[in-house]
């Protein structure tokens, strides 16, 4: 007697059979999704700051291969070299400049002075690097000796150092007079002419105001004559005009019953 077998609990074998594939399925369709990147959201859909390339109060990057500007200091300073011919005074006997062999005049704040005669000399090659004002002249920071490479910079005077008072640097002024050709004209630092120098390295200080009186005698190439307070020492003559003009035709220039300057 023969005997068929089936398969024991058919029903179970079909459900487990339709779970298997139902988490084939599933798998398939993660698999899929994972390997597909969602599309991107529109521009508009993005938050505010996910839309800016920078953000909000920070300045924009200069754009591949930009320069950065130079800072304005930086473009406006000069640098002048020459042999020191010859150094310059005040009238109140401070070294404040040099002409240069070249005819080059460089001037100083005469609290530079004293360090630049004790590091150069006459003869000596420098290097000054300043700025130069509206009228052309030039007003070094720092001056170096290229033999030697002393140098002098530009610094405000020690703290406690309380500057003369200008009426007691007048009580050593002498009366003194000058006469001969203009090689250089001093100026303002706005520019306007302050003053001569002549071929002989003196010194004849004017107000600008003043100088303007006299436009013919204040140029280069002019004879001029002077009387006037100053100082007369080793490094040279200056003087503070109180009369100016040509030889033999001197104008005052200040009230003779004013104080003098």
């Amino acid at each position: 007697m023969q005997s068929t077998c089936y398969p024991p609990y058919p029903g179970l074998r079909i459900a487990v059979l339709a779970a298997l594939l139902a988490a084939s399925a599933g798998c398939a369709a993660q698999s899929q999704s994972a390997a597909t990147p969602p599309p991107p959201l529109a521009a508009d859909a993005l938050p505010p700051f996910a839309r800016s390339p920078m953000p909000p109060g920070l300045p924009a990057p200069p754009p591949p291969g930009a320069e950065p500007a130079p800072p304005a200091d930086a473009a406006s300073l000069a640098i002048t070299q020459g042999t020191v011919a010859r150094f310059l005074i005040n009238p109140d006997g401070d070294v404040d400049g040099f002409t240069t062999d070249d005819g080059a005049l460089v001037r100083f704040p005469p609290h530079m002075g004293t360090q630049l005669t004790s590091a150069v000399r006459r003869g000596d090659i420098v290097e000054a690097s300043g700025r130069r004002d509206e009228g052309g002249g030039f007003t070094a920071q720092r001056i170096v000796d290229t033999r030697s490479g002393q140098q002098v910079i530009d610094e405000p005077p020690m703290r406690g150092a309380a500057p003369l008072p200008r009426a007691a640097r007048g009580e050593g002024l002498s009366r003194l007079s000058a006469q001969g050709q203009v090689a250089h004209v001093t100026t303002a630092p706005r520019g306007e002419p302050d003053g001569v120098i002549l071929a002989d390295g003196t010194v004849i200080k004017l107000a600008p105001p003043e100088a303007q009186q006299f436009a013919t005698l204040v140029r280069t190439g002019a004879m001029v004559s002077a009387q006037g307070y100053g100082t007369r020492n080793q490094y040279g003559t200056a003087l503070q005009a109180t009369a100016f003009g040509s030889p033999g035709n001197l104008t005052p220039l200040y009230d003779r019953a004013a104080p003098k300057p």
